[in-house]
C-alpha cells in the first residue's frame, strides 16, 4: 500500500476539514484536540487517530505540538484491518508503534521518506495500531454519552456523579485515570466541540447555539472561545464553512 501524502504538521488555530482520503494523525510530541464527526480525544504520542473518508474533523491545540499526518487509500487496505480502524478511531499506540512513529517523522524531516519507503512501513504502522489490546471497557462511557447528547443541561460534578453512579471524589478519579483530565475540564472542552461542529455544519444563530450548548448567552461563548482557542464563534464559521466547500 502506497500512501498518498505524508507531512509533519502543528497545530494551534482550530479549522475543521473534511477529505476524500483516508488519514492517520500520530502525534510526536504535545497534545492535539481532535472531534471527528462529534467524537472528541485529546491525541498524544501514545494516543493516535483514524480518520475515514468524508467525515468532518476539527482539530486545535493550545500549546507546542507536531503530528505525523499520512493520508492513504483506504480501498488498498485489507478489509479486516479497514474494520479494525473504523472501530477505533481513536487508538492506543504501543512501544512498537511509537518506535515506529518516532521512526517515520525522523526520517520525514530529514527528507528521507520517499513514497517507496513508506509503501513497506505504512502497513506495518496500521498493523501494529491495529492489535493493541483493548482497553477496559471505560466506567465512564455511558455518563459521557448523555453528557454529549445534552451539551445544554446545567451540569456539575455533582449531577455528573450521579449519572456516572459514583461519588464526586471517584469521578475526579476516574475522570484523570481514563482521561488525564478533570470533569469540568472535558465538560468545557465538550460544549466547545459541539459549538465548533454546529458553527460548521449548521446555520443556527450563534446565540442559539450559545444555549444549546449551556453557556448564558452570547458574549459567554465568545469569551470562552476566545479563552481556550483564541477565535470568536463568527470567524470560527467564516473560515471553516468555507474550507470545507
Amino acid at each position: 500500500m502506497t500512501p498518498t501524502g505524508i507531512d509533519l504538521r502543528s497545530y494551534d488555530m482550530p479549522f475543521s476539514d473534511a477529505h476524500d482520503f483516508a488519514q492517520l494523525v500520530l502525534p510526536l510530541k504535545g497534545r492535539l484536540t481532535l472531534d471527528i464527526n462529534g467524537a472528541g480525544a485529546v491525541l498524544h504520542p501514545l494516543r493516535a487517530a483514524f480518520i475515514a473518508p468524508g467525515l468532518v474533523h476539527s482539530q486545535f491545540s493550545s500549546e507546542p505540538n507536531q503530528s505525523l499526518i499520512i493520508d492513504f487509500d483506504l480501498a488498498a487496505v485489507p478489509s479486516d484491518t479497514a474494520a479494525r480502524l473504523a472501530e477505533r478511531p481513536f487508538a492506543a499506540v504501543g512501544a512498537a508503534a511509537a518506535k515506529l512513529i518516532d521512526f517515520i517523522g525522523m526520517m520525514r524531516a530529514q527528507g528521507g521518506a520517499s513514497a517507496g519507503v513508506l509503501a513497506h512501513w505504512t502497513p506495518l504502522l496500521l498493523e501494529s495500531l491495529t492489535h493493541q489490546p483493548l482497553r477496559p471497557a471505560s466506567r465512564l462511557q455511558a455518563a459521557l454519552t448523555r453528557f454529549e447528547a445534552a451539551p445544554g443541561q446545567p451540569w456539575n460534578t455533582e449531577s455528573m456523579a450521579k449519572v456516572a453512579c459514583i461519588s464526586v471524589s471517584s469521578l475526579h478519579r476516574v475522570f484523570r485515570e481514563e482521561l488525564d483530565t478533570t470533569p469540568q475540564a472535558w465538560l468545557n472542552a465538550m460544549r466547545l466541540r459541539f459549538v465548533c461542529r454546529q458553527l460548521v455544519e449548521s446555520s443556527l444563530p450563534i446565540a442559539q447555539l450559545a444555549t444549546l450548548a449551556g453557556y448564558a448567552d452570547q458574549s459567554a461563548l465568545t469569551h470562552a472561545m476566545r479563552r481556550a482557542l483564541d477565535i470568536t464563534p463568527l470567524a470560527y464559521r467564516k473560515q471553516n464553512q468555507t474550507k470545507i466547500r
